[in-house]
C-alpha cells in the first residue's frame, strides 16, 4: 500500500477495533496479513499441533495468531508463537515470545517478511522459524544468525525443541 494514501489510525483505535482476520499494525497503518490458503493453514496447524503436543516436555505454551506488541507503534501477529514457562498474564504480548513462526503465503514479499522477522528479533524473540510450503524449505533466525534447515529439523535450544520438517510437510 502506498503510504501517501494510507489512512493512519492510533494504537488505541487499532486495539479497540475488531478485524477479521486480525491484522498487523505498523506505525499507524493497519496491514492485512496473507492468509486463507490451504497450504498455509495446513502448515500452521501442523506446527501448532507439533509444539502443543510436547508443550509439557519442553516447558512451553503455544499460541496461534497471538497479537505481539513488538514496539510502541507496532503489533505483529505471528502464525504461531511459543512462550517459555507460566501462562502469560497479558492479553496482548508485550514481552517477547521464545519462538515466533511465520509461514510464507504465495503473495508474501520477502522484504515485508524480513521486516517482520527483524521486528521479532529486535524485540528479543530468541528464535524465528520461517517456513515456505511451496518450496518445502525452512530457515531459522536468531539475533546472531540465519540458517537454512538442511538436516530436516526445525530447532531451538534451551529448551531443545525439534520439529521434523517431514512431519510438517506431510500435511501438504
Amino acid at each position: 500500500m502506498d503510504m501517501g494514501s494510507a489512512t493512519l489510525i492510533s494504537v488505541a483505535e487499532y486495539l479497540t477495533t475488531a478485524y477479521s482476520p486480525d491484522r498487523d499494525y505498523v506505525d499507524g497503518e493497519v496491514v492485512e496479513r496473507n492468509l486463507g490458503e490451504l497450504d498455509h493453514s495446513s502448515i500452521q496447524m501442523a506446527i501448532a499441533v507439533a509444539l502443543h503436543g510436547r508443550r509439557r516436555e519442553w516447558g512451553i505454551r503455544v499460541y496461534p495468531e497471538q497479537r505481539v506488541q513488538v514496539k510502541a507503534t507496532r503489533f505483529r501477529i505471528p502464525d504461531v508463537c511459543a512462550v517459555k514457562g507460566a501462562k502469560p498474564d497479558e492479553q496482548i504480548f508485550t514481552r517477547p515470545p521464545f519462538l515466533c513462526v511465520e509461514i510464507l503465503s504465495q503473495d508474501d514479499r520477502m522484504s515485508q517478511m524480513q521486516e517482520r522477522i527483524s521486528d521479532y528479533l529486535q524485540m528479543g524473540v530468541a528464535y524465528v522459524w520461517l517456513v515456505d510450503p511451496s518450496s518445502r524449505r525452512a530457515w531459522i533466525y536468531t539475533a546472531d544468525a540465519i540458517s537454512e534447515v538442511k538436516d530436516g529439523v526445525l530447532r531451538t535450544q534451551q529448551p531443545d525443541i525439534e520439529v521434523p520438517l517431514a512431519e510438517i510437510f506431510a500435511e501438504l
